[in-house]
């Protein structure tokens, strides 16, 4: 906990440590997230280790993948962000795995059925149809996904109101997304997650970090609306959001090499 320092000691500390990778050890004492029910982190390292060869996306540091014992004979991860893959290369390279720069948007650079296990952990837009073309037949896509309306409590604070639906991060869309590119959904389950606030700067922290809650975010810009933030965690012990999950898995049919590519 930070005690009684003062808004700009808090302030101006966030703004200056580093965020890259996916690890949030900087939130301890400061920030809490409930975790959903299903435990993602222990399906995937159930399902990691029964995989002959496995692909995980949007992987960040490689943080989730690093902390799982036993790996498939061959394990690949994509990062977009560059800070993000050097840091995953440092962690995972020494244990086999290969790490794949891959932007947002770019079609995954391997062939038709490379993978017999794809998985994603709050991937950014999961495209659908490059994840059918890479699974094997019969093969697995498990993910946790962002849901809709996520942490709005905070976003709305310095965006004002935002679309309750946000539709396609929802889940029955996301299920209407796989279903067309061939894959079938054998698990679909979501979990609102209380998130507490307790100091100014966790916020400040979160913001830098998922760069996509307030995409202009900047300590100057929004000055006065962490000052009132500051004032209310102050008067209260913490600022309250939720966060949304959905757990999604899916295989790959057997027809759907006809229906995707």
């Amino acid at each position: 906990m930070s005690g009684m320092r003062t808004f700009d000691e808090l302030v101006d500390e966030a703004a200056t440590v580093d965020v890259s990778g996916w690890d949030f050890g900087w939130l301890d004492g400061r920030a809490t997230e409930e975790r959903p029910p299903w435990g993602y982190s222990r399906l995937l390292a159930s399902r990691l280790s029964h995989a002959a060869s496995a692909l995980d996306i949007d992987t960040g540091g490689g943080e989730i993948i690093g902390e799982v014992p036993r790996l498939p004979p061959r394990m690949v991860v994509t990062e977009g962000w560059p800070p993000n893959v050097e840091r995953a290369r440092r962690l995972l390279a020494p244990r086999g795995v290969e790490v794949v720069a891959v932007s947002q948007g770019q079609a995954l650079p391997f062939p038709d059925a490379a993978f017999d296990l794809v998985t994603s952990r709050h991937p950014v837009a999961p495209d659908w149809r490059e994840i059918s073309r890479v699974l094997a037949e019969d093969g697995t896509y498990l993910a946790q996904h962002v849901g809709p309306a996520s942490a709005f409590e905070l976003i709305e604070r310095f965006l004002g109101p935002q679309p309750r639906e946000q539709l396609a991060r929802h889940q029955d869309r996301e299920a209407a997304a796989a279903r067309e590119a061939g894959l079938h959904i054998v698990d679909l389950r979501t979990a609102r997650c209380r998130m507490e606030f307790f100091d100014i700067g966790a916020v400040v922290y979160i913001l830098r970090k998922c760069v996509w809650w307030v995409p202009d975010f900047d300590v100057d810009r929004y000055r006065d609306v962490l000052a009132r933030l500051d004032a209310e965690i102050r008067r209260y012990g913490a600022f309250v959001a939720h966060s949304t999950r959905t757990l999604i898995e899916a295989t790959r049919s057997r027809d759907a090499a006809s229906a995707v590519g």
